[in-house]
């Protein structure tokens, strides 16, 4: 019964990671004519006093909500560190969708302590992501396959920003490619639930 419980439990979380997700990809369909979802990031969507931003800040509920729920479920898989970190970014992820960045549209009024607010968790979510998945690779078995899976998130999570810094007219292309990544590794993880580090490595 234990087990059937836990399995509604991954189906109910991996269904708020897709309803993210698509909410996430779709957001540019709310945007005015001058948005431009290869330029403009995913925080832009969700801008302050932008129509139709609901839906990029209902992307980003909906992650930090999984997350958290992800990070209540796995404790039984997920050392303290790793339940941590991951656990802040759910809660960052959270804070991102409650205070919102400052408009692209230059004409548009803002509230500049919103965007710090916004800014400051944005920057701690990628630096909890970057750190609890880093600690799961570190906790692996050396021969498991899912470790090349963590490396690409971790180095995702630091290269991308830097990308980003030099090719400013692909911020939302970089970013989008990051989220996807982020998606991919938590949906992994509820694959994985309950594997015996024997099965996870490849070896019988």
């Amino acid at each position: 019964m234990k087990h059937a419980v836990d399995l509604r439990f991954r189906w109910a979380v991996a269904g708020l990671l897709l309803a993210s997700f698509l909410a996430l990809l779709l957001a540019p369909t709310q945007m005015p004519s001058s948005y431009d979802w290869l330029r403009h990031t995913t925080s832009e969507s969700g801008a302050q006093g932008i129509a139709g931003a609901w839906l990029a800040r209902l992307g980003f509920l909906l992650f930090g909500l999984a997350v958290i729920w992800q990070t209540t479920l796995l404790r039984d898989e997920w050392s303290r560190p790793v339940q941590f970190f991951l656990g802040a970014f759910g809660v960052f992820m959270t804070a991102v969708a409650a205070f919102s960045a400052r408009p692209w549209l230059p004409d548009l009024p803002y509230d500049p302590v919103e965007d710090w607010l916004h800014s400051f968790a944005a920057t701690g979510m990628g630096f909890a992501f970057a750190l609890g998945v880093g600690w799961r690779w570190w906790q692996r078995p050396r021969q498991a396959k899912r470790r090349l899976a963590d490396l690409v998130a971790v180095a995702a999570s630091i290269f991308i920003p830097l990308a980003m810094s030099f090719w400013p007219d692909w911020d939302g292309l970089f970013q989008r490619l990051m989220f996807t990544i982020a998606y991919l590794w938590y949906g992994l993880e509820l694959l994985n639930v309950g594997q015996p580090a024997a099965a996870e490595s490849g070896e019988s």
